[in-house]
């Protein structure tokens, strides 16, 4: 494939801007927001992401694929993102863990790529303008028929994308004679966050997005999980009412990311769309409790108002991003339920914040 002559290809976004690329194997046309991660590995990770679901991926780092991909290192049982955009492609890798190339990953799960892409403008041009609808495509000579298409995408905010992510039927993970057992809503899971709750002596019944309070409450759980997943949180009323029956009963709740809106937004405090949202592996947060740094990874295009949170009688700030200050962490103050913005199961290097789910068991020891 490398020495074969490649297909032209575009990026057009919502604003009119192009960019030019060319097709990494398979042709077509893909739209979705066009977002950028700045970690400089952990691909396989972030294309699986579930939270990811609907995004054109620009990946900042110069050279994906070199390192091909491997069984073990998903998130889900798929790739999510629309598409991809990158700069250099690697179609060999030198691995000795690696179980195929990058280039048949991507065509094993159909996924549209492109890369020889000037990724440094194109990024600069979102940075500046803000996270829009794109679309990528092979069809380089119909930019008109592609700028209709493309405006018929919704936006990103509003949408409810948590149902095309979550499981259809409840599953369990871990082993069922394990000390405590967790009820988690799936609102798009990631594997690794079952994987370091099993870790700690947990067996978890994982729900679907829409399922009621009565649903998890029947599996006579000890503690409560709110997952991440992507979309807007405000559509997701059936999570919201959940996260308030569970608040009302003072039962452990936990929430990462989507997870953490959808408790904010039961608390009454609103959500919104973020200029360009924060995705990468070293986003620098700070615990007010502790007033210890942590490395964190991120992944969200929305965020909770800071100003309501710090009106709220009821809750805490715990955490804070040390880039543009946003909310990072939050609890409730008389009701055992706290919740973070970031990624604490992705471990970046650092394993810096997976204190959280030690602490979420503690308060199951402790209710």
């Amino acid at each position: 494939m490398i020495y074969q002559k490649r297909k032209k290809a575009l990026i057009l976004l919502a604003d009119g801007t192009i960019f030019h690329g060319k097709s990494i194997g398979k042709e077509g046309t893909a739209f979705g927001e066009v977002c950028f991660n700045t970690g400089t590995t952990g691909y396989q990770e972030i294309f699986t992401d579930p939270s990811y679901y609907g995004q054109l991926m620009v990946t900042t780092n110069a050279h994906i694929g070199n390192y091909g991909t491997q069984s073990e290192e998903i998130e889900s049982d798929s790739i999510k993102i629309a598409g991809l955009i990158c700069k250099n492609f690697s179609f060999e890798y030198s691995r000795p863990a690696g179980d195929k190339s990058l280039e048949e990953f991507l065509n094993d799960n159909n996924l549209l790529a492109i890369s020889d892409v000037d990724t440094r403008a194109l990024v600069s041009h979102i940075r500046d303008h803000g996270a829009m609808n794109a679309v990528i495509s092979t069809e380089v000579d119909d930019i008109d028929g592609l700028k209709k298409q493309l405006a018929q995408v919704p936006s990103m905010e509003g949408l409810e994308l948590a149902s095309q992510v979550s499981t259809k039927e409840p599953y369990y993970f871990g082993d069922e004679n394990a000390t405590y057992k967790i009820a988690a809503l799936d609102i798009g899971i990631k594997k690794n966050i079952l994987r370091n709750l099993a870790k700690r002596d947990a067996y978890i019944k994982v729900f679907p997005y829409n399922s009621k309070f009565e649903d998890l409450e029947a599996f006579q759980p000890d503690g409560y999980f709110l997952s991440n997943g992507p979309g807007d949180p405000e559509p997701l009323v059936e999570a919201q009412a959940v996260a308030k029956e569970i608040i009302s009963r003072d039962l452990p709740l936990f929430g990462i990311c989507l997870g953490h809106q959808v408790i904010a937004l039961a608390n009454g405090i609103s959500t919104y769309k973020m200029h360009n949202g924060h995705r990468g592996i070293n986003h620098p947060v700070k615990n007010l409790v502790t007033t210890k740094g942590e490395i964190t990874s991120q992944n969200h295009g929305f965020a909770i108002n800071r100003e309501e949170t710090e009106k709220h009688p009821d809750i805490e700030i715990t955490h804070v991003h040390l880039n543009d200050h946003t909310v990072a962490g939050i609890k409730m103050k008389n009701k055992n339920c706290f919740s973070v913005q970031y990624h604490p199961e992705a471990s970046p290097g650092p394993n810096d914040s997976t204190y959280l789910f030690d602490t979420f068991i503690e308060n199951i020891k402790n209710n």
